[in-house]
């Protein structure tokens, strides 16, 4: 999903700032959150149905949320799909002071900055992980926190259950990466969650009302950079790769082998064990991922946003994989796991808009199916686009895939708050598309989609343009303010700026 002002949120590429790598990439105004995909199924990434009324819901966070006058606690809210989309009228507003909600709503918690959606205990409803990175257990500091939301009849309620950091000790910020899905392909939802270190604790066969995994606990450990803040993997996204039926596991993070490291990403090959990382490969660079079948083959497609520009570094090397403007890399599954990549840039094709300096390209992204014709089409974000003398204001482009994959020669489609139609105006610094989601929120087949913006100097504001069924449109198109939620604007809320996934 992909973000918000770095004292709100330094887990992405602000964690990442300690590096020379990443200090060249963006100048470090706003982060990367996660585009973690929880779907096993590499065909259809599905919506999350907190209410199990069949029509997608959705969630994001407002880490920086002040809450009973604690600055930056955090919320989270949950919109739930209706048969003309979603809205503020049908919805859940949650903080740690919600009455079920473990812990208690503490300045700086973070609250809602990384979640993840799956039905962690089989009873038909999806549940939400939500993590507070940032939560302190008596002296320590950023030790993190995450919890379980129960899904219900009435959707996420507050009723939930901690998951304690098994090795508090060894690593800070529990919780600020997760992902969900079917690991080892026994029907049971897993969950994956990282820390500042290289390992990953994976919570086998759900959460139990206690708070332990159903079946076990285990742990992985790609090579990636551990130690600091600005270590661990920057994002973890969950898909079925290869077609087997068994969830796959993107991490991305700093390789190893150099003194800082490159970013880079690693597939983790789901099995009947469990995830495997013995049989990892690594990919082409970037820092958001989302997994779907593009191509309607069958297996799972890897599409990473490598958002900075193709610029030497003060140390006469270039960033790999990247692009002036910013990159999307694709790289097609296959029965082997990953196989083909193609990259897109604005110079590719018939893309909108034309690459530029820091338009940061790749900055968030997508999948799903908007016209329903089994291939999964893609949203990219491009948060830093200049537009009409507006800095940084942002838009987004559509890309619908086909049998030879995306589409960049016809049929793409770019929307800004300048677009007819679309709530809004372009401003200076609103980054429309600081994330972005495709959900099918009205129960058509369809998916719709979500835009986040930084608007008004960080309040934040969800924007929601459905689907007619062929293409994105902006008939029935609307916005959702912090207000409209029950969100305070005193301070910098980031309302939209995390999805969960």
């Amino acid at each position: 999903m992909h973000k918000q002002h770095p004292h709100h949120r330094p887990r992405a590429l602000q964690l990442a700032l300690a590096t020379a790598t990443a200090a060249a990439l963006t100048g470090g105004l706003l982060t990367f959150s996660a585009a973690t995909a929880t779907a096993a199924d590499s065909t259809v990434v599905p919506a999350a149905d907190f209410n199990g009324d069949g029509i997608g819901d959705v969630a994001f966070s407002a880490e920086g949320a002040y809450v009973s006058g604690h600055k930056a606690a955090g919320q989270v809210v949950a919109l739930y799909g209706t048969a003309t989309g979603v809205s503020a009228a049908k919805r859940s507003t949650i903080s740690q002071n919600t009455a079920g909600v473990p812990g208690t709503a503490e300045a700086g918690d973070a609250f809602g900055a990384e979640t993840a959606y799956a039905d962690f205990n089989g009873d038909g409803y999806d549940d939400l992980a939500v993590s507070s990175p940032h939560e302190k257990f008596g002296t320590d500091t950023d030790a993190g926190g995450l919890a379980v939301l129960w899904g219900s009849r009435s959707g996420l309620t507050g009723k939930g259950v901690a998951i304690a950091d098994p090795a508090s000790s060894s690593h800070d910020l529990w919780g600020k990466n997760l992902a969900a899905g079917d690991f080892d392909g026994d029907g049971r939802a897993d969950l994956a969650v990282g820390n500042t270190s290289s390992t990953i604790y994976v919570y086998k066969g759900g959460i139990t009302a206690g708070g332990a995994a159903g079946l076990a606990r285990t742990t992985i450990k790609p090579l990636i950079q551990s130690g600091g803040s600005a270590r661990g993997p920057m994002n973890l996204t969950a898909g079925d790769i290869n077609g087997d039926g068994r969830t796959d596991l993107v991490v991305d993070g700093f390789e190893t082998k150099t003194d800082y490291g490159w970013n880079t990403n690693y597939y983790v090959p789901g099995t009947a064990n469990g995830l495997s990382v013995s049989a990892a490969k690594a990919l082409k660079t970037g820092i958001i991922t989302a997994i779907g079948d593009i191509n309607g083959d069958g297996f799972g497609d890897i599409v990473s946003g490598a958002p900075w520009d193709n610029t030497k570094l003060s140390d006469g090397t270039t960033p790999p994989d990247s692009a002036y403007g910013g990159k999307v890399n694709i790289t097609y599954g296959s029965a082997s796991g990953p196989a083909g990549t193609a990259g897109i840039s604005q110079n590719t094709g018939s893309v909108p808009g034309t690459a530029e300096k820091n338009d940061s390209f790749g900055y968030e992204l997508d999948l799903g199916d908007i016209n329903h014709d089994g291939y999964q089409d893609l949203v990219v974000s491009t948060a830093y686009e200049d537009l009409d003398g507006h800095a940084d204001a942002g838009m987004v482009t559509v890309l619908y895939g086909s049998a030879h994959g995306v589409n960049t020669s016809s049929g793409a489609q770019a929307f800004a708050q300048s677009t007819p139609g679309v709530p809004g105006n372009d401003e200076k610094g609103d980054h429309f598309g600081l994330d972005v989601k495709l959900d099918d929120v009205t129960g058509d087949g369809r998916a719709d989609l979500l835009v986040g913006s930084y608007e008004n100097a960080g309040d934040g504001t969800v924007t929601y343009l459905p689907s007619n069924g062929t293409k994105i449109t902006t008939t029935g198109s609307r916005s959702v303010w912090p207000a409209d939620a029950g969100v305070s604007t005193t301070g910098t809320p980031a309302f939209g700026a995390n999805f969960a996934d």
